[in-house]
C-alpha cells in the first residue's frame, strides 16, 4: 500500500475566528498552532501546509493565570554588546496589544521556513471587529 501525500490542489483549507476574551494567552496559541499546522485533519504532513487561515478577535482581552501579568517578561537583543531588552507582559499590552499573541503563537510553531510561512496564515486583532467577512469564516469554540 502507498502512502497518500496530499498535492497542492487537495489542500482545502479554512478560515476559523477565535474569540480569545477572557481565556488564556497559552490555551488559545495552542488552539490556533494546532489549527495552522493542520493538525486536526485527516491528511496532515509535517514537512506541507495543509492548514487552515486563523482570525483572532479580542486578543488584549485574554488573560494570564497567576502573577504572569506582572512577572512574565520578553526579551530581545540588539545584537550589539548589551543590547538586551526586556518589556514585561503588561508593557508590552499597553504599546502592542496583539504582539503577546503573536509570539505566543509562533513560539509553537516550527522554526524554519514552514513555520514562517505558517505564520502568515494567522491574523490577530485587539478588538471583536476584523476585515475578513469576505471569506465566510466559521467560529471556532475552544471549549
Amino acid at each position: 500500500m502507498k502512502t497518500y501525500v496530499p498535492k497542492e490542489g487537495d489542500i482545502q483549507k479554512k478560515w476559523y475566528v477565535i474569540d480569545a476574551e477572557g481565556k488564556v494567552l497559552g490555551r488559545v496559541a495552542t488552539e490556533a498552532a494546532k489549527l495552522l499546522r493542520g493538525k486536526h485533519k485527516a491528511e496532515y504532513t509535517p514537512y506541507l501546509d495543509t492548514g487552515d487561515n486563523v482570525i483572532i478577535v479580542n486578543a488584549d482581552k485574554a488573560r494570564l493565570t497567576g502573577r504572569k501579568a506582572e512577572q512574565k517578561m520578553y526579551y530581545r537583543h540588539s545584537g550589539y554588546p548589551g543590547g538586551l531588552s526586556e518589556t514585561t507582559y503588561e508593557a508590552m499590552l499597553a504599546k502592542h496589544p496583539t504582539r503577546a499573541m503573536t509570539l505566543a503563537i509562533k513560539g509553537m510553531l516550527p522554526h524554519n521556513r514552514l513555520g514562517r510561512a505558517l505564520a502568515r496564515h494567522v491574523r490577530v486583532y485587539a478588538g471583536p471587529d476584523h476585515p475578513h467577512t469576505a471569506q465566510c469564516p466559521e467560529a471556532y469554540s475552544l471549549d
